[in-house]
């Protein structure tokens, strides 16, 4: 054992292990797995610690499975290249910024659909002034969540700044309401993006909710991959909407300041449709509350710190201020044309305000036009992206924290939190069938949520800040700035919620305490069962058991009844076989058979008849009668299982040890072993 690594090419396994266990036989040996490498290395205390190589699948399934895996998500990736699989500031603002810049696209006509149910003139005057109180909300959110990435740099948003300061309540709270919201986010994103479609494609608008549920596949796909590669295929639509929308709202400003503003005209049965009614502070509030919509994402970049490069703080705050300036000057952008061209949204969410507004300026099917409508899909659609990126990293803290199952904590081949993935494409796939692709359904269940979370965060902030009063510089400014955004987000949440509570907000506000009801009820059974498998004594002792009475079921005498037969003899002395049948006849015929074997030792046949041709209740009634004569001895039952060569040759066996297992899994005191047969 002269050398650190042997040099020994990688040709012979068997020659290698027996070069291993030619080496000091005292020494104890550790075998350590890792993909790519066939190594022996001496470690401290002269041990060896030997690595090989992880050999992928043999068999046709293995390989076939391995194959569209492959296909659908690529290669895998090692954990030891996670921090190259983070993202910069230019593919972070298309993943994190895409959900709160794409709200752009419909935020306007949100205002205008409340308030034309006060008349045209009522639109065109209140729109601005509601658009801008919205932006002043938005940069007071924004600054404040600067100090929040800045205090908090490994993620988690609101619900790690509320439990660590506020309590647990308020924490489950904040992760409720943004797990609600993230759903939401993909509903509304992708039924907008679909409406943006079909403004230039009428004839998919039948279509709408199957166009839905397939863009949620593809985005679920697409971050299965990982976030990088998620972040290199979505990037680009992002960046084709700003230089497409940034140009028609340039086109649009430049009309007006030489004022040449084209003249808008809407079809004659959309004013028929109006219903026009009196202007009240409700109706303002409604308006204010849909126009809100726009704040949402803004949470997302301090949720996703830890996928950016480093410095992550840095990054996320640049990536935070870019988008708000960009979302801030679309909006504003967009309100005012609108106004000022006097748009009208469809009543029939046929067209959109931002196709209504760009065939104005350039013209009814121009190649604009196409482009600004498919940019504006693609970004609605990828804003999903958003809540995908971190609906399951939020989920992987809860179940880090025990709140949430912990295989939402599982990283996939791609180092994606794949549960996470699935369980937000599988519900907000639900969401579009219930609401039919509807953005105007969806959006009164959209922004409670968020603004709830969004106070609690800011409120959180502020006692973060009084904490630290005795050692940072500046708290009390610090403090001010996170309590003018608890303050104005507060007051933005109860609008919203009052506004929008007969529209459907109530289902959220009812939600929210199930979530939280359902979190905490899976905190307390996960320390229930930690309190009940924790040792007792500081060096626990195996507990003492009698020898296992072992039964074998078989369903017939063959190759595969007498290797399980073999195994149990093996592991126990006590040996029955059991065989269930509905025909005395065939029980005749076994018990002859068995005889014939001349099976040696002390192994017993019982021959259990089953009046009703099942398989599993005359077995459990024959296992509870062997437990009540011998109750301090356990059960086990072992299987012999038939294994097929190909996967739809499973189709032709009728699968009866895996109905058998699925019922004694559940019995006390009982164990089910499988003993595999292979052709």
């Amino acid at each position: 054992m002269s050398e650190a690594k042997s040099t020994k090419p990688a040709g012979s396994d068997l020659e290698e292990r027996r070069t291993v266990r030619g080496r000091q036989r005292g020494d104890r040996y550790v075998r350590i797995v890792r993909p790519a490498q066939r190594e022996f290395e001496r470690k401290d205390a002269g041990h060896l610690v030997a690595t090989e190589q992880v050999l992928a699948p043999t068999t046709a399934p293995g390989r076939f499975v391995d194959g569209v895996r492959r296909v659908l998500l690529g290669a895998r990736i090692p954990t030891s290249l996670e921090l190259g699989e983070r993202i910069g500031k230019v593919k972070g603002l298309a993943v994190f910024a895409s959900d709160n810049i794409s709200s752009s696209a419909y935020a306007t006509e949100e205002i205008m659909r409340v308030l034309l149910l006060a008349g045209l003139g009522t639109m065109a005057a209140l729109t601005l002034p509601i658009t801008l109180a919205i932006i002043a909300v938005l940069a007071i959110v924004v600054v404040s969540y600067q100090q929040t990435i800045g205090a908090y740099p490994n993620g988690g948003g609101s619900y790690i700044v509320a439990n660590d300061n506020l309590g647990p309540f308020p924490g489950l709270t904040a992760a409720a309401a943004l797990l609600t919201d993230y759903v939401l986010t993909v509903a509304v994103s992708i039924a907008a993006g679909v409406a943006a479609l079909t403004s230039i494609f009428p004839q998919l608008f039948d279509m709408r909710v199957a166009l839905g549920i397939a863009f949620v596949v593809v985005l679920a796909v697409g971050n299965l991959r990982g976030i990088r590669e998620s972040a290199t295929i979505f990037a680009l639509p992002t960046y084709v909407y700003l230089v497409a929308i940034f140009g028609l709202l340039g086109y649009g400003l430049f009309r007006f300041a030489t004022g040449t503003l084209p003249q808008y005209t809407a079809p004659s049965e959309w004013s028929l449709q109006e219903t026009v009614g009196p202007l009240g502070i409700l109706l303002v509030l409604r308006a204010f509350a849909s126009g809100s919509v726009a704040l949402t994402g803004v949470e997302a970049v301090s949720n996703g710190v830890p996928a950016f490069k480093r410095p992550e703080s840095r990054n996320a705050q640049v990536v935070l201020i870019l988008m708000g300036s960009f979302f801030g000057v679309i909006f504003l952008g967009m309100s005012f044309l609108a106004g000022q061209l006097g748009i009208i949204p469809d009543p029939t969410e046929q067209e959109t305000v931002v196709s209504q507004l760009t065939r104005t300026f350039v013209g009814n099917g121009t190649p604009y036009h196409y482009l600004v409508q498919i940019s504006t899909a693609l970004l609605l659609v990828l804003a999903a992206n958003t809540a995908f990126a971190d609906f399951p990293r939020l989920g992987s803290i809860l179940a880090r924290d025990r709140f949430a199952p912990h295989y939402f904590q599982f990283r996939g081949d791609r180092l994606a939190f794949t549960t996470g993935i699935l369980v937000l494409a599988l519900l907000s796939a639900v969401l579009i069938v219930a609401f039919s692709g509807s953005v105007t359904a969806l959006i009164p269940l959209y922004t409670v949520g968020v603004f709830v979370a969004f106070t609690l965060s800011q409120a959180g902030m502020v006692r973060h800040w009084w904490k630290l009063r005795a050692t940072q510089r500046g708290w009390r400014w610090r403090a001010a700035l996170n309590g003018l955004g608890a303050v104005a987000t507060a007051i933005v949440a109860l609008v919203v919620g009052a506004a929008k509570f007969a529209l459907g907000a109530w289902m959220v506000l009812v939600l929210i305490p199930a979530l939280i009801t359902l979190m905490w009820a899976i905190n307390r059974h996960y320390r229930t069962v930690e309190d009940a498998l924790t040792l007792d004594e500081p060096h626990g002792t195996l507990p003492r058991r009698a020898s296992p009475r072992v039964l074998v079921l078989l369903a017939r005498l063959d190759r595969a009844s007498l290797e399980a037969l073999a195994y149990a003899r093996s592991i126990a002395p006590l040996v029955t076989a059991v065989h269930v049948t509905d025909d005395p006849t065939e029980g005749e015929r076994i018990r002859a058979r068995w005889r014939s074997l001349d099976i040696d030792g002390d192994t017993d046949l019982v021959i259990l008849e089953s009046p009703y041709r099942a398989l599993i209740p005359p077995l459990v009634a024959y296992i509870d009668a062997l437990q009540k004569q011998e109750p301090e001895r356990s059960i086990t039952v072992v299987l012999s299982e038939f294994v097929p060569r190909r996967p739809w040759e499973y189709l032709l066996h009728n699968q009866a040890a895996l109905r058998l297992k699925l019922r004694l899994f559940f019995r006390r005191n009982t164990v089910v072993i499988d003993v595999p047969y292979h052709v």
